[in-house]
């Protein structure tokens, strides 16, 4: 679909297109890596957490790299075919995942310490 949208030849960047897509992608790999299959599709919304918050690269580098990664890597699509259409999509696809941050980040903090205060109360009450 995205071929078929008009073709803008100052929207035609490839060197960066291929740097925001080496990029992005490596940021949503990695995660998915670091967080596996449950963590990686809403474990955490179902009570399946990780023995703790994944700390580590990506998660060093930004607190929701699969969200910021997939926006580079829209946006390096869109510039790589010089396509307009796909960096507006690029744009709503990121104020999505900006709201969705809003709710997701404080939900991650609060099930962790949550647990951890249980944990507590479990072990004070042995």
């Amino acid at each position: 679909m995205l071929r078929q949208q008009p073709y803008v030849e100052s929207f035609h960047s490839p060197y960066l297109a291929y740097f925001l897509l080496a990029v992005g992608n490596t940021l949503v790999l990695t995660s998915y890596y670091a967080l596996g299959i449950t963590g990686t599709f809403l474990g955490d919304y179902f009570g399946i957490l990780m023995d703790e918050p994944v700390t580590g690269f990506p998660f060093n580098v930004t607190s929701a790299p699969m969200y910021w990664g997939s926006t580079m890597s829209f946006l390096g699509t869109a510039l790589l075919y010089g396509r307009p259409a796909g960096v507006l999509v690029t744009v709503e696809v990121f104020l999505m995942y900006l709201g969705a941050l809003q709710f997701e980040d404080p939900f991650t903090s609060e099930i962790y310490k949550k647990r951890e205060r249980e944990e507590r109360a479990g072990k004070k009450g042995k």
